[in-house]
Order: C-alpha cells, then structure tokens, then sequence
C-alpha cells in the first residue's frame, strides 16, 4: 500500500498520575507532517520510519498519535525523507541565528530564549544574552545535530571555569530576580545552543 497523501490522526493527550478523560481530536494530517512527527522520535532512519509507519502510534512529548497502520516501502520513504534537512557537523555556530539555550549542571536545566535572556535590568548596561553569546562564539560550540523537534541545528558548549564564572556574573544582568539567583548559585557544566537554519 502506497502512503497516502493524508492520515487520519487521532490526537490524545499522555498526562501523567491519575485517571483523566481528555478528548481524543481526529484530524487529517498530510503524510510529510506525519513523519516530521516521527523523525523527532526516530532520526532520520528509513528503517525506524517504516516500522513507526507500521506501528501505527507514536508519544511525543505530552501527545499520543494513532493511525491506521500502514506498509511503506523504503524507496517513498527515502523520497519523503529527502525532503528533509540533513545534520550538517561542519556548519559552524553563528551566534546571529541562535534563539534558544539550556544551561545545563548536575542539578541544573535552564531554558532560555533570546527574547527573555536579552531583557535588560533597568540602569543596566548590556545584557545575559549578550555575554552568553560571546563566550559561545569565543569558545565555539561543537556541532550535536539537526533536532527535527526544533527544526534547527543543535550545538553544545562545555562550560569552563572561566566561561561559569562569567554567566554567573552576568546573571546579574537578567531583570527576573529569581532566575538570575538560581544562575548565580548553580553549577554550570554545559550549554545547548539551538540555531534555525
């Protein structure tokens, strides 16, 4: 059976603890949305698509996918996965397309997104994103992967002594009083850095 166009999804939700009734949505999903869903599970893996494809269900995140199973075949799926992006471990960090981090420790996970870590305490001058971004650039980040959840390259940056002392000074600079204690007081041991191409 060859894949068709669009899919018949039912979307349910995956809440954790105890018993809850939540509506299952149905909606028609095109083929190539479908496996963009799929490769944030699987990478991009013919193999792992078809046997999903077959499987018939998938969890993302806080979501349950289900749909009529169907057979593929490797050449439509290698035809649909050429439609997407692949890892590209050459390309280098650039701090000018770069929208997210996390700040990562032993006890320590820290989202950030440009537009919040580039507010600027009043009376002060320049801002945690600023400082974030040129020690990245500096110490330059090494390549991790494409993430099909984030439709972007993933890059890592191993924090030195020097580089935490830095962001946990210029946390000072964030205007939210109690994320930039926690900065401050926390082990900084990496930073994923999440750039769109």
């Amino acid at each position: 059976m060859p894949v068709p166009d669009t899919i018949r999804v039912k979307l349910s939700s995956e809440e954790a603890g105890a018993i809850s009734i939540t509506p299952v949505v149905m909606r028609e999903m095109p083929a190539r949305d479908l496996v963009e869903q799929v490769l944030c599970v699987t990478g991009k893996q013919a193999e792992s698509v078809i046997e999903m494809l077959r499987r018939g269900s998938l969890v993302a995140g806080a979501s349950r996918l289900r749909w009529q199973p169907f057979e593929a075949s490797r050449e439509e799926i290698d035809g649909l996965l050429a439609c997407f992006p692949n890892s590209e471990p050459e390309r280098p960090f650039s701090a000018r397309r770069c929208v997210s981090a996390v700040l990562r420790g032993p006890a320590l996970r820290i989202e950030l997104t440009r537009e919040s870590a580039g507010r600027r305490r009043f009376m002060r001058r320049g801002d945690f994103w600023q400082v974030l971004m040129r020690l990245a650039e500096a110490r330059g980040p090494a390549y991790l992967e494409y993430s099909y959840r984030e439709r972007a390259d993933a890059y890592r940056m191993m924090v030195s002594r020097e580089s935490e002392v830095a962001l946990r000074a210029a946390a000072a600079l964030l205007p939210y009083a109690a994320l930039s204690r926690q900065i401050a007081r926390s082990a900084i041991e990496t930073v994923d850095l999440i750039a769109p191409r």
